[in-house]
């Protein structure tokens, strides 16, 4: 499967700039007259549940995987809930991980989202539908309306299970057919079913809207898949994926190839922009790369947390913290939870 037009870390003009003598990313907004970065409203709350997975992915961000022992507890994912009913802004509520489904209060706050009358997203690996005592998820989802967004890098199983794991895209195939049984991404159905495409190594996405179509083509043609979108990602620098670029000498490169195609077209878009991101253990963040950066969100210049507000309401209109990895989600068309940001 091809990774698209910028495949090579050779074609970007800035491939062997060093990383010690790139602008800062908030001093990039700043020349684009986009400084400060502020939180423009809040409609969603991610939730990260914890680190405990199924699966360790090569390029995960939150360095999940089966050992993993953290995880949210009743008593914080009642906090979520309590704020979430406080706040007359929020719309959404994106549960995520590791494999949301595993943590013990996930019915928990999908159920109770619903019942605020709130969206509920699920990040969904889709392997975790096949493990002992998940046989009930496609009834949850289903019965809740929950919008499944579903890892799939490739609509070939060499290139999945580079990333994803042996067995992984057989595993991902079936729990698709099945989702697709019950309503999930079919046309027309209230069941949303999206797809998230991230490239194998250190390159940008595709083209988004090009790339759907090709999935739409192979999957039905293949495996009679149905899914509605598919969302673009950009690997970010942090964790796993850090790690794999030291260990190939590719760190410096990624990184100049990401502040070359610096693209401020996109920080409009960006998920920070009105989003707050929910760790296990009740600390507030700006987004989920941040949360796994360990950089809180500020109000005040004091890190936030679940019992220090009354609302998530308080937290729209507060500034946003940068780093290094935020060139990740500005280069080319941008990427978000959402997907791409820009034609």
């Amino acid at each position: 499967m091809s990774e698209g037009p910028t495949a090579t870390l050779a074609a970007t003009p800035a491939a062997d700039r060093d990383v010690q003598s790139e602008p800062d990313f908030a001093a990039t907004l700043a020349r684009s007259g986009l400084w400060p970065l502020v939180r423009t409203s809040l409609s969603t709350v991610q939730v990260n549940v914890g680190k405990l997975c199924n699966q360790a992915c090569h390029h995960c961000h939150v360095e999940a995987g089966p050992k993993r022992t953290e995880i949210m507890t009743e008593a914080t994912a009642r906090r979520v809930l309590e704020l979430v009913a406080a706040s007359s802004g929020v719309r959404t509520v994106d549960l995520t991980g590791g494999a949301p489904e595993l943590c013990p209060s996930f019915q928990r706050l999908v159920e109770g989202s619903r019942a605020l009358g709130k969206r509920v997203l699920v990040r969904c690996n889709l392997t975790v539908l096949f493990e002992p005592g998940m046989e009930d998820l496609p009834r949850i989802y289903s019965d809740n309306q929950v919008g499944l967004v579903c890892s799939l890098p490739c609509y070939t199983a060499e290139n999945v299970d580079q990333q994803r794991g042996r067995g992984v895209f057989d595993k991902s195939i079936a729990a698709l057919r099945l989702l697709n049984s019950v309503g999930f991404g079919q046309p027309g159905s209230p069941l949303t079913l999206d797809l998230i495409y991230n490239p194998l190594g250190a390159f940008l996405p595709p083209e988004q809207s090009t790339l759907e179509s090709k999935y739409h083509e192979e999957l039905d043609r293949l495996f009679g898949v149905r899914f509605h979108r598919l969302l673009t990602l950009a690997n970010l620098p942090l964790k796993r994926f850090a790690e794999m670029l030291a260990r190939s000498g590719d760190d410096a490169r990624y990184m100049s190839l990401l502040v070359a195609h610096f693209n401020a077209a996109t920080v409009a878009g960006l998920m920070c922009r009105d989003m707050v991101s929910v760790a296990y253990n009740g600390s507030l963040h700006d987004c989920d790369f941040h949360q796994m950066d360990e950089i809180p969100l500020l109000r005040e210049k004091r890190p936030q947390t679940l019992w220090s507000i009354d609302s998530f309401d308080e937290l729209a209109c507060t500034s946003i913290q940068t780093a290094r990895h935020c060139y990740g989600c500005t280069a080319g068309a941008g990427s978000s939870c959402g997907g791409a940001l820009a034609g």
